[in-house]
């Protein structure tokens, strides 16, 4: 039989989505599952506060009824209006090494964005970088950690066939930590802090951090604005991240500088490495998976940067070299050996300069795809997507 697309429209097939992935990489020693509570949420148009301002669609792939295949489309229209931009996005593409399928959820996709007069069609790319993003393209044998994607090679090879090309590069790379911190490392922290009237804070409890989660987030705001595909958090979308993330934070690892007015100026924060812990608990948090996911966050020696700002009138002071060794400090307390950067755009020359004079490498390399949506035909388009449409639900 042949292959057919069905939107997900009942909670079995939402449940079907969800756990796909999991089918898909059985076999992928790197692959980390996501945290299931966390991914009926994000799908929940009643619970993620992105769909309000967003449209998407969520695709199932069948062959011989069996669920071969998943993709979801959006189109952030808040961001499209503030970037001046008409692009649709892709994301949570997955399937086994099968170019008709990977083929057949792309076009209804495609289709599906021409008819809402879409001009191109980008991704992998969710509501915002905040979500994972990008396919691995280098690095296929480094360790995944969360909030990133993990793909086969072989779907960058069904990309380039099907006519996507780059969009843009984010680099990740690995820094070791040193023994003992470079002097003049010290000397420029100092420094920074003598002629800046400033005060770093540093935390041990997570109840101190509760109180500098807008303020943090309000920086982020204020820094990222050119960031590729970010999206400006709602005050509603701060404690809701937060409250995501705040249970398995270590305060070890979250460093905060203030002036003489206790106004938060620059932050970083990182966390252990919870990949394992995760792969162990399968994805779930109960019955033991929160204890899988603490023990891994002290066995680890990886430190995962998640997000760092310095406030516009504050940059170029050397706050970057005050974080940068109050972090090293910490991790060397803390055992551990390397840090994870996280993504950084490859075009981002002042961050990657920074990595690279602490000694770091890129280790990993993932990319966003892009496709025009204008070499086909209109009505092509919309006898597919009016075909899926009236598609009739499952049970």
């Amino acid at each position: 039989m042949g292959i057919t697309v069905k939107p997900v429209c009942t909670k079995r097939e939402m449940k079907q989505f969800i756990h796909l992935p999991a089918r898909v990489h059985r076999d992928h020693k790197n692959w980390v599952p996501p945290l299931y509570s966390d991914e009926w949420e994000f799908f929940d148009a009643n619970r993620n506060k992105a769909f309000q301002y967003c449209d998407t669609i969520l695709l199932l792939a069948y062959r011989d009824r069996k669920v071969v295949g998943r993709i979801m489309g959006i189109i952030n229209y808040r961001y499209n209006e503030n970037h001046r931009e008409n692009n649709a996005r892709f994301n949570f593409l997955e399937a086994w090494d099968d170019q008709e399928v990977i083929r057949i959820l792309l076009e209804h996709v495609e289709d599906w964005a021409r008819i809402k007069g879409m001009d191109k069609l980008v991704g992998p790319l969710a509501f915002s970088d905040k979500d994972p993003q990008g396919f691995l393209v280098e690095g296929f044998s480094q360790p995944i950690v969360i909030a990133s994607h993990c793909n086969f090679e072989y779907i960058i090879r069904h990309l380039d066939a099907l006519g996507y090309k780059k969009e843009i590069d984010l680099v990740v790379y690995k820094v070791d930590i040193p023994e003992k911190i470079p002097e003049i490392y010290q000397r420029i922290s100092d420094r920074a802090m003598r002629n800046n009237e400033l005060h770093l804070v540093e935390f041990t409890r997570r109840k101190d951090l509760k109180p500098l989660i807008r303020p943090i987030f309000t920086l982020i705001n204020k820094t990222f604005k050119e960031i590729y595909g970010f999206m400006p958090f709602t005050l509603e979308e701060m404690d809701d991240f937060a409250n995501r993330y705040l249970l398995i934070m270590d305060p070890r690892y979250i460093k905060v500088i203030q002036n003489e007015l206790n106004e938060l100026v620059a932050f970083i924060i990182g966390m252990p490495d919870i990949s394992e812990g995760i792969r162990r608990s399968k994805g779930y948090l109960f019955p033991f998976g929160l204890f899988h996911i603490f023990l891994s966050s002290r066995r680890t020696r990886q430190l995962n940067l998640l997000l760092g700002a310095i406030h516009p009138d504050y940059q170029n002071r050397g706050l970057d070299a005050v974080l940068g060794t109050a972090m090293l400090n910490s991790a060397h307390k803390g055992g551990m050996k390397y840090i994870d950067s996280h993504l950084e755009m490859e075009s981002n020359i002042k961050v990657r300069a920074e990595m690279e004079y602490m000694g770091g490498q890129v280790y990993k390399r993932y990319r966003i795809f892009f496709k025009s949506l204008k070499n086909k035909s209109m009505e092509e388009a919309r006898i597919r997507v009016d075909k899926l449409t009236s598609a009739e639900c499952g049970d």
